[in-house]
């Protein structure tokens, strides 16, 4: 069964998370802290982490830096506030998605399920489709990239977002396109976010990161050999 760990300063919302969560057939482990999350995670991994923002002797932020330091896991990031500047540098830390509070416990345990998905948390026995360009290797199935043939860690959203940009080689991208594509339409970010995980996704694709180019004003391009 696939776990996820909520961690939740407020007890009252982290029971109630839990409890969705587990009607919905997951396991769940709790944390009422950051250095508490990290000292869980560390002793038993979760497919995915649900992380408030606010919490005290570690913030969510530093969390998610932390995970993202060792795990490629599904990260879903609470906050209470909506500015724009914190969910920017929540996406430049690594995390899938930000719910801001109040929400449905409903929706946050659908976007759970649907980033777990797209990151290959399911059985199956089907064999990888891959796709090369240049020296990358991208297993649209088992949500792998290699590089130069050895594995590259990617989350699952810099994954999902190069698949897309190789489903369009050498077109361009804009923007608008690649939220539309990537986060989908209901997505109520900023475009910006196209940007941080584009800068995250180069750093991971060592010499092959030129692949991506910058159109100035119109958007991304991946340039493929025919």
């Amino acid at each position: 069964m696939t776990t996820v760990l909520v961690v939740e300063d407020e007890p009252l919302m982290r029971e109630l998370i839990a409890d969705y969560l587990k009607e919905e057939g997951f396991l769940v482990d709790e944390a009422r802290n950051g250095a508490e999350a990290l000292e869980k995670f560390a002793h038993t991994p979760a497919e995915a982490v649900i992380l408030d923002v606010m919490m005290p002797f570690l913030d969510g932020f530093a969390v998610c830096r932390e995970l993202r330091q060792a795990s490629n896991t599904v990260i879903v990031m609470l906050t209470a506030r909506s500015e724009e500047t914190d969910k920017l540098y929540g996406y430049e830390l690594g995390a899938d998605d930000y719910v801001t509070k109040p929400f449905s416990p409903k929706v946050l345990v659908a976007k759970v399920k649907a980033l777990l998905k797209r990151a290959g948390a399911r059985g199956g026995e089907e064999a990888p489709a891959a796709y090369r360009a240049g020296g990358l290797e991208i297993r649209e199935h088992s949500f792998e990239l290699l590089v130069d043939g050895q594995p590259s860690e990617v989350t699952p959203k810099e994954f999902e977002l190069l698949l897309y940009l190789y489903h369009n080689r050498n077109q361009v991208l804009s923007r608008d396109m690649l939220l539309d594509g990537v986060w989908g339409y209901g997505y109520e970010g900023d475009a910006r976010n196209v940007d941080a995980t584009i800068k995250r996704l180069r750093q991971k694709l060592g010499p092959y990161a030129p692949l991506i180019q910058t159109i100035r004003g119109n958007g991304y391009i991946l340039k493929v050999a025919p």
